[in-house]
């Protein structure tokens, strides 16, 4: 029973992450330094501690007081990151609002708000909620590190091509959101 509990949640932690290391890659085809790949993982991984605690306190109670559509508000995050990587690979200056501590606030909020819809169904799961919700931060800050290493390799690779790809995945990615129903 425990082994099972336990291999759902890491299950459940690993699709959680799976935002955070692909965006991870294409946010990574910046050139981000160590100590920001650092900062950014952590930063993701403290919000997937925090958003499935918050979803599983408030639950239905945010969607009752609050008329918010989530996937418009990811959508418009992930689109001002896409256009920014855009913008900075035609200057030869950086782009101030990725690499700055707001810009990875948002990135981190914009890939950890599914957890706040699974923390809603936590208590099906597990009743130990700080420890699925601390196997959640781990994995999705390691995912987030690997997706940036990996991409700051690609664009080592393939320099202003992959920071100008990862601009377009990350409109295309908005605009999946903003128009999914």
């Amino acid at each position: 029973m425990i082994m099972n509990i336990f291999f759902t949640c890491l299950l459940i932690g690993i699709s959680l992450s799976m935002d955070a290391f692909s965006l991870a890659l294409i946010y990574g085809t910046y050139g981000l330094t160590k100590k920001q790949k650092i900062t950014l993982s952590i930063i993701v991984g403290t919000f997937h501690f925090i958003m499935p605690l918050i979803g599983l306190s408030f639950g239905n109670m945010i969607y009752q007081y609050f008329i918010l559509n989530i996937n418009l508000l990811v959508g418009i995050i992930f689109a001002i990151i896409g256009i920014n990587l855009i913008i900075s690979s035609k200057k030869e200056e950086e782009v101030k609002i990725l690499v700055s501590f707001l810009g990875f606030l948002l990135f981190g909020l914009s890939v950890s708000i599914d957890s706040l819809t699974t923390g809603i169904g936590l208590s099906a799961i597990s009743n130990n909620y700080f420890a699925v919700a601390s196997m959640f931060m781990i994995i999705s800050a390691s995912f987030t590190y690997l997706g940036l290493h990996l991409g700051n390799k690609l664009s080592d690779k393939f320099g202003t091509y992959a920071t100008i790809s990862g601009g377009i995945m990350m409109i295309i990615l908005a605009l999946y959101y903003i128009l999914k129903p």
